[in-house]
C-alpha cells in the first residue's frame, strides 16, 4: 500500500489497527450459517478476517484499482466474490433468494460521506438481521441516541423502528491510513421486527411530519392528522400534544402509527 494514492472523494481512511479490527469481528458473531456484505474493504484487513468465518461473503468496492490488492489479501479464499462499482448503485433485492443464507449479516468500516444513504438501501432492500459498522463517531451517537438527547432525531427513530442500536466503541482517527479529521464509533443493529405489519411509508411519513419543524410541537406538526387519536395515545404514555417530535421514544411513534 506504499504507493497508493488515496481518494478522498472516495472517503479511502483504511483501518490499520488489527485489535480494532479483531473487535469487530468478535461483536459480529459470524458462523457459517452466515451470509456477510462488507461495503468498502479497501485493502481486505477486514475482510480476511470474516470470510473465513462465513458461509459466504460479499463484498462491493467502488475502487477497481484494489483488484490486484484485494486478489492478492484474500487468495486462499474461495468463498466470496467482489463486486466492483458504486454499492448505492447495486441491485441487491434478491440477496437472501439468491444465496439462501440463514442469516445476513453486514460488516464494514463504511465511508463517512455516504453511511446513512448506504444503511437505508440496506434496511429498504435486504433488511440484514445484524450490521456491525464502524462510522463518523457523531453519526454514530446520531443513529443511536434516545429519545430527550440533542442527537436524537427523524433518523434515529426510523432506524430503531426496525433495529435495536448500540453504540458498542470509540475509534481514535490515529487507527487510519491516512488519518481522517474526526474519530469513529462502531455500533451494532440488532433487527427487531417491532413495526410488524405496519405500512411503512405511512410511518415514515407520520416521523417526517413530527420532525419537519424541529421548534414546534406535535400539536403543529401533525396538524394533517387525527389530533383528538393522538392526544388519547400520547397520554398514555405521559406526554401530550405540547411535546416535541425529540421527546417521543420510538415505540409511542409505532403505537400512534398502528392505531391512526
Amino acid at each position: 500500500m506504499d504507493n497508493f494514492e488515496f481518494k478522498k472523494s472516495l472517503g479511502q481512511n483504511f483501518l490499520k489497527d488489527d485489535n480494532i479490527i479483531n473487535k469487530i469481528v468478535s461483536y459480529s458473531d459470524i458462523d457459517n450459517d452466515t451470509l456477510v456484505i462488507e461495503i468498502g474493504p479497501g485493502a481486505g484487513s477486514l475482510s480476511k478476517k470474516i470470510i473465513p468465518l462465513a458461509g459466504y461473503a460479499i463484498l462491493y468496492e467502488i475502487d477497481a484499482r484494489l483488484k490486484a490488492i484485494l486478489d492478492d489479501t484474500l487468495k486462499q479464499f474461495d468463498n466470496y466474490e467482489i463486486i466492483f462499482g458504486d454499492f448505492l448503485e447495486q441491485d441487491i433485492c434478491d440477496i437472501r433468494s439468491k444465496y439462501n443464507y440463514k442469516k445476513v449479516f453486514v460488516v464494514a468500516n463504511l465511508p463517512y460521506y455516504i453511511t446513512t444513504p448506504i444503511i437505508t438501501k440496506l434496511m429498504n432492500e435486504v433488511y440484514p438481521d445484524k450490521i456491525v459498522i464502524m462510522i463518523q463517531e457523531e453519526v454514530a451517537d446520531r443513529l443511536s441516541a434516545r429519545n430527550g438527547s440533542r442527537e436524537y432525531g427523524m433518523i434515529s427513530v426510523l432506524l430503531g423502528s426496525r433495529y435495536d442500536i448500540k453504540k458498542l466503541f470509540k475509534v481514535s482517527r490515529k487507527c487510519f491510513i491516512p488519518e481522517p479529521n474526526v474519530d469513529s464509533a462502531v455500533i451494532s443493529l440488532n433487527r427487531n421486527d417491532k413495526l410488524g405489519n405496519i405500512n411503512h411509508d405511512k410511518f415514515e411519513d407520520l416521523i417526517k411530519q413530527a420532525f419537519q419543524f424541529k421548534r414546534k410541537n406535535l400539536r403543529n406538526n401533525l396538524k394533517k392528522y387525527d389530533l383528538n387519536k393522538i392526544s388519547e395515545i400520547l397520554a398514555n404514555y405521559n406526554y401530550s400534544l405540547s411535546n416535541r417530535a425529540e421527546d417521543i421514544p420510538t415505540d409511542v411513534f409505532i403505537e400512534i402509527t398502528k392505531e391512526i
